[in-house]
């Protein structure tokens, strides 16, 4: 198999587990749209950063309104969040997402760590990576979720 033909694979591994990680995660019924290549660079108002360590390099970003993100929370814990606690929330939504992803791919021999939650607020723009790949998760009555897998 061909260096691109692996890390192919191994982009549609990490595609197929971070989809299974969101339906383990979020107890909110769902869509995913199909993979699309990103061709800019990649703007946030508000979302989380993962770091993706080993055999694989690269960022696993969420992002999305600040309403979707409370109302992913507030499924969850069955109570609103706000400010400090729906940062502190949504960071721990990409750990929770990103930790299953480090989990699901694991039985495919990708070994991977994560890192810390990097909470981006505001206008940011992230760029540097080799590969960024989108999906949009459509949570019934909260509202979409952007995904971005950038590897490097």
């Amino acid at each position: 198999m061909t260096i691109a033909n692996e890390k192919s694979k191994s982009i549609t591994t990490l595609l197929n587990g971070t989809i299974a990680s969101i339906k383990n995660v979020v107890p909110i019924q769902h869509e995913v749209n199909g993979p699309q290549l990103l061709q800019n660079a990649l703007k946030v108002q508000f979302g989380v950063l993962i770091g993706i360590t080993g055999d694989l390099r690269g960022k696993l970003v969420l992002t999305g309104d600040t309403k979707v993100f409370g109302g992913i929370g507030e499924a969850m814990f069955g109570m609103p969040l706000e400010g400090e606690m729906l940062s502190s929330f949504s960071g721990e939504l990409g750990n929770m997402i990103a930790g299953g992803l480090s989990t699901n791919i694991i039985e495919s021999g990708i070994k991977t760590d994560i890192t810390a939650p990097t909470i981006m607020e505001g206008s940011t723009s992230l760029s540097g990576y080799e590969k960024a790949i989108h999906l949009t998760a459509a949570f019934e009555s909260v509202g979409e979720l952007d995904i971005y897998l950038l590897v490097d």
